[in-house]
């Protein structure tokens, strides 16, 4: 099988594991480690890291001047309900708003998606509590996952491969005895992936 949207290559988990290229016996398997382990840290992190493809969306604003959005790589048209009325009739130019965050800079961090739209100029967003009055048409998702994200998936898809040698949960090691391994999310997976990790309010 192929790996699809995983964080890692298959020569990338290969070397983590100290498996010569040449040796493909388990490749089907470590395909299957390393897609699993990809999808264990979308669901940690409340977000995945990949294209998308390009769609049309819809969100409620927080306040008249941000609307949060989904993951985006680009935005090829917005379009509003001005009266609040089902209708999306007021399309915005690029100079109506402005994508954020700027750079693709947040805590620190590069290479971020744009994840709120802010109103300027003349424009601002109509709200009314839980109704959808903005449109958005565009590339969704990450241009490419962080090398965090990256590392990470390395990390839980030799965890989620070793597993295979221990059915009960249990590895012998020589040297250490016995070693319980599980496919828990590993501890410094989580560290790798929070800083991405999208907050969750609720109400």
């Amino acid at each position: 099988m192929a790996i699809t949207n995983g964080y890692c290559s298959l020569a990338e988990i290969k070397a983590a594991l100290r498996i010569p290229n040449a040796d493909t016996v388990d490749d089907a398997l470590l395909e299957t480690a390393v897609e699993s382990a990809s999808r264990l840290v979308d669901g940690f992190a409340g977000r995945n890291f990949y294209s998308n493809g390009t769609a049309t969306r819809f969100f409620t604003p927080e306040d008249r001047i941000v609307c949060e959005i989904d993951d985006l790589i680009s935005l090829s048209s917005l379009v509003v309900s001005a009266d609040l009325d089902g209708v999306f009739d007021q399309t915005w130019n690029s100079t109506d708003y402005q994508l954020e965050p700027l750079n693709g800079r947040a805590d620190g961090l590069t290479g971020w998606p744009y994840t709120r739209i802010r109103a300027v100029g003349d424009y601002v967003f109509g709200t009314n509590i839980g109704e959808a009055s903005v449109r958005v048409t565009g590339v969704w998702g990450w241009s490419a996952a962080p090398t965090a994200v990256k590392q990470a998936t390395v990390i839980q898809a030799s965890r989620i491969f070793k597993r295979l040698d221990s059915p009960l949960g249990v590895l012998s090691a020589p040297d250490l005895g016995y070693i319980r391994v599980g496919t828990r999310l590993d501890p410094d997976v989580q560290q790798l992936v929070e800083p991405y990790r999208l907050a969750r309010f609720l109400a």
